[in-house]
């Protein structure tokens, strides 16, 4: 059972909490929401004075017995914060059909996330799959070796094949490939196989700039002249000289989340569903 459904499960009256509409800056989009219950709540819609002031109102609205109330703030000295925009936010007592709904909602919003594959289960896999775990993408950490995939305790998807190129092969279009194997032929087809989709938001392979020229000619001589500008080689290379996994995996889901987020690419830009 995810999150969301053990709390839309659990016993009390819960009230969404949505923002209707956002004037000027706003800590959060149009459209996002978060769920309140009587002493617990699950989601954002931007913190701030803004959540507190919705929370308060959603926990007033259930103590009432009321069914709905919109709440106009403005997001400026009035209420102890600086984004100076204006939002309007719904608040609905949750029934049976809106409880279901919501979970229908987060289903298809957690289909809809982009994949983002990890080939590679060493210290800088695991890392990047200890951080992924906790962003909204569908992580797949994909190895040949049993032994180094049963060290992950990162709850994500987990891959243990000979075959990688196959899994880059069928992921959805718009994912991301990060490769990092125990073998450089292996980084090779990997990273070869994840260029030649024309659809992959990000591919990058482990390694230097000494690396990254092998690659180029491996590509030139036996990819058919494959093309090698898409390919981000070293990876979380952001002028950090520290080569610790947690912070190599650090800089890489960095990278990794500009490019799925990117308003340009050759996909189109990716919908986070919020929490």
């Amino acid at each position: 059972m995810s999150t969301l459904d053990a709390f839309l499960s659990a016993p009390g009256p819960i009230a969404r909490v949505r923002l209707s509409r956002v004037r000027g800056s706003s800590p959060r989009e149009a459209g996002c929401e978060m769920y309140v219950g009587e002493t617990s709540r699950h989601g954002t819609i931007g913190g701030g004075q803004l959540e507190h002031r919705a929370i308060a109102a959603a926990r007033a609205l259930l103590a009432r017995g009321d069914l709905a109330q919109t709440l106009d703030v403005p997001l400026g000295p009035e209420i102890g914060q600086c984004c100076g925009g204006r939002v309007e936010v719904s608040l609905t007592r949750m029934g049976a059909t809106d409880r279901h709904a919501a979970r229908a909602r987060a289903a298809e919003e957690a289909a809809a996330l982009p994949m983002v594959q990890i080939h590679g289960a060493g210290h800088v896999g695991r890392a990047l799959a200890d951080l992924l775990q906790h962003l909204p993408v569908r992580c797949v950490l994909i190895d040949s070796r049993a032994e180094e995939l049963a060290l992950s305790a990162a709850r994500v998807e987990t891959r243990l094949t000979p075959l990688p190129e196959l899994e880059i092969a069928m992921a959805p279009p718009g994912s991301a490939f990060i490769v990092l194997t125990h073998d450089h032929a292996l980084d090779f087809l990997c990273a070869s196989a994840a260029l030649q989709r024309s659809d992959a938001r990000y591919v990058g392979l482990i390694g230097s700039a000494t690396k990254r020229e092998k690659f180029r000619r491996f590509a030139r001589d036996e990819c058919d002249g494959l093309e090698t500008h898409a390919l981000t080689c070293p990876i979380g290379a952001q002028g950090s000289r520290d080569k610790r996994p947690e912070v190599i995996a650090a800089f890489v889901v960095a990278e990794v989340l500009t490019a799925l987020t990117s308003q340009h690419g050759a996909a189109q830009p990716v919908a986070f569903a919020a929490e």
